[in-house]
């Protein structure tokens, strides 16, 4: 009986969204509407995303332009922006939000290269831990006789060869948002 690795690939997966809704919420600078993905809003007494309250438009490159299709909420919409502490400046006017990305400095991109790297890092702890799990559950199966020794160690195999390829597929997300942080 050959082993299952479909939940693995699947939790890989979502190991991988999770690096990538955490890069997506690191400003780098430049106008862009992601960063708000996780900005949620208080609103008719549930938490709602901010995307399905208003249109965010990109104003220039370091203004985005939030207006709410109903204007009584832009109070909410403010507190909820200053609250996710995104390091982000916020005006509010009669018809909106304007959000303000600072322009970043050498030391302040360097922070943000480090925290790039403290939330790759977690995510590889993740995936070794995945391997882990699913190492001892081949190790187990092999020994109840589901199957032998040799096909153990395919598995073994099998399994480090997933783990490496969320290794590089992690990496390469780290290297592709250090180069956005880094201005490159």
């Amino acid at each position: 009986m050959a082993y299952n690795f479909s939940d693995i690939e699947k939790k890989k997966g979502d190991i991988t969204e999770w690096l990538m809704s955490e890069y997506r919420s690191i400003s780098t600078g430049r106008a862009t509407p992601a960063v708000l993905d996780l900005v949620h809003v208080d609103l008719y007494g549930s938490r709602t995303p901010i995307a399905h309250t208003g249109s965010i438009n990109i104003e220039d490159a370091r203004t985005l332009r939030v207006a709410p299709w109903d204007k009584s909420i832009i109070g909410q919409m403010e507190k909820a922006v200053n609250d996710a502490d995104l390091g982000l400046s916020v005006s509010s006017d009669d018809a909106g939000l304007r959000i303000h990305f600072p322009m970043l400095t050498t030391e302040t991109r360097q922070k943000l290269v480090k925290l790039l790297k403290d939330r790759l890092e977690d995510a590889r702890v993740r995936v070794r831990s995945l391997r882990e799990d699913a190492n001892k559950d081949i190790d187990a199966r092999a020994k109840a006789g589901e199957y032998g020794e040799d096909e153990q160690h395919r598995y073994r195999d099998d399994m480090q060869k997933i783990v490496d390829g969320a290794n590089a597929e992690l990496e390469a997300l780290f290297t592709k948002k250090e180069k956005e942080v880094m201005g490159e």
